[in-house]
């Protein structure tokens, strides 16, 4: 039974899901030495914020299949680390959704209305109505960086109250920002000076680390407002200081910062009035804390069932929404990949995929993975969906993805290496049933198995007989077959022959004496 490992405080319930599929010992949070000391026998490791889990721990975690973030960021966790070893990383994007855009509406409003301070003066008891007049979001334009769940929620939310929004995020559809009733911007450059509010939901990026600075914020309106519940760094805080100081900003609402352990070395502390500060509370109501543990507890259920996740950090390209349309065609690709690896001779030169039908329409770069997963697989072990394209790298190896005019909904991976070519090409013919339907220049149909022969052969009477005798004296059950005349060449034919079992070097050693035999092959898939 499986071995699951919970530190940090989690909700119970989330415990009682794991324990559905394995042994569970929920521990107080350790330090980097204690969690090595026992990680080596867990499965899976579920935290919150408080655990680390370093480099060191992901080493002495030699059984780790998944490690799981009850909550949105993955800070504390080596990411990298983690993919390189195969480890899948999950968190739970969605279960804070909209706990954090009702924060962000909420620090909108109360900054737009000077509530805080406004309530610290009435419990002074005093009375200064004047003092605290604000200004009103309605016919204002919000900005919104990264249209998630959280900011789209947070852009209807507030084209609800009456504001006009604008949306920058390279990764929207343009078509769906419109419908949604929004004005796409299409780039960054255009962007800055169209709203008088804006509000920041992307994950922090190599590219979006200080994404708002001196020059980003003076290319802003004069007297604009900013409220950040996303992640801390993405705004320069010194610069935002410094821009609320001058003018060039109104006011700000920050709910996370660059430092915060070291809160009290923030410049936001200084700026009184005009900043509305909240000790990171997107994510802190009691249903979001109960969302985001059972979220990541169903995904370490299915994982540890040998079923995907849903929210994997590591593997980009098998998120739901991309996964969805292609999730059908991925065990294709990847025994397409497995028997061409297994075909081929050599150090691999080039690897080139095509598509074609409905797949020239979607986005395949989740079958690209299942592809580099069975071309390696062949030969090493534990690659899996996580560690396949950093293996892959590794080694040089690109996939180069062609999208052809083909109307038959198809698959071809050609392998080019120091020593020959090799082409295998696979088809969906009706929904769940797997056809390989050529293999270099032999055009057939036949069901991928997992013990498969593939035997070229001079096209003349008795190859078959021949071949059928050597395997049923060998007590090799044949399941089935499929004899494929060259398309070039007349003379020759390949025997695809499925077997119930391994078919062992030395009956592939009987079979190559028989005349007119070329090299024969065994894959398996």
């Amino acid at each position: 039974m499986a071995k699951v490992l919970i530190t940090d405080k989690i909700n119970d319930l989330a415990v009682k899901i794991v324990q559905r599929v394995a042994q569970v010992d929920n521990l107080p949070t350790m330090d980097e030495d204690k969690l090595c000391e026992i990680i080596g026998e867990y499965d899976a490791l579920l935290v919150r914020s408080q655990t680390k889990v370093t480099s060191k721990i992901i080493e002495a975690g030699k059984n780790l299949k998944i490690i799981g973030r009850a909550g949105v960021g993955v800070d504390n966790i080596d990411v990298n680390s983690a993919t390189q070893k195969g480890i899948i990383v999950v968190n739970s994007p969605d279960g804070n959704t909209h706990a954090a855009a009702e924060h962000t509406i909420a620090m909108m409003m109360a900054m737009s209305r000077n509530i805080p301070c406004a309530d610290a003066s009435v419990k002074q008891g005093l009375w200064e109505r004047s003092k605290f007049t604000g200004v009103e979001v309605y016919n204002k334009t919000l900005g919104v960086i990264g249209l998630g769940k959280i900011g789209a929620h947070v852009a209807n939310v507030a084209m609800a109250l009456g504001m006009n929004v604008v949306v920058y995020d390279p990764y929207a559809n343009k078509e769906v920002v419109e419908k949604m009733g929004a004005k796409y911007i299409e780039h960054l450059d255009d962007f800055w000076g169209l709203f008088d509010y804006l509000t920041i939901h992307t994950p922090k990026t190599k590219e979006t680390t200080g994404l708002i600075n001196t020059n980003t914020l003076n290319r802003m309106k004069k007297g604009v407002r900013i409220i950040n519940c996303a992640r801390g760094g993405i705004i320069d805080e010194c610069a935002l200081a410094q821009a609320v100081e001058s003018g060039q900003v109104a006011q700000c609402a920050i709910d996370v910062y660059e430092d915060e352990k070291n809160i009290d070395k923030s410049p936001l502390l200084k700026l009184g009035k005009s900043a509305i500060l909240t000790p990171h509370l997107g994510a802190s109501t009691d249903e979001a804390q109960i969302n985001v543990a059972l979220d990541v507890a169903n995904q370490v259920v299915e994982v540890l069932s040998g079923r995907n996740a849903t929210s994997a950090i590591n593997i980009p390209a098998l998120k739901p929404q991309k996964l969805e349309a292609v999730k059908e065609y991925m065990e294709l690709a990847e025994n397409i990949a497995k028997m061409a690896s297994q075909l081929s001779k050599g150090a691999i030169k080039e690897l080139d995929v095509s598509v074609g039908g409905k797949l020239s329409t979607l986005d395949v770069s989740p079958l690209e993975i299942a592809i580099l997963k069975g071309i390696l697989s062949a030969n090493i072990d534990g690659v899996n969906y996580v560690n396949a394209p950093v293996i892959a790298k590794q080694r040089g190896i690109d996939v180069k993805t062609t999208k052809t005019n083909e109307v038959n909904d198809t698959i071809c991976v050609k392998i080019k290496t120091s020593d020959n070519e090799t082409t295998v090409k696979g088809a969906l013919i009706a929904k769940g049933i797997r056809r390989i339907t050529q293999i270099n220049n032999y055009f057939a149909s036949i069901e991928p198995k997992e013990h498969m022969l593939i035997v070229p052969h001079i096209n003349k009477p008795n190859m078959v007989a021949q071949v059928a005798s050597v395997l049923g004296k060998d007590m090799v059950n044949i399941s089935g077959m499929q004899v494929a005349q060259s398309a070039d060449n007349c003379e020759k034919s390949i025997m695809i022959i499925s077997t119930d079992s391994i078919v062992e070097k030395e009956t592939l050693d009987k079979i190559a004496q028989i005349d007119g035999i070329d090299e024969s092959k065994f894959i398996s898939l």
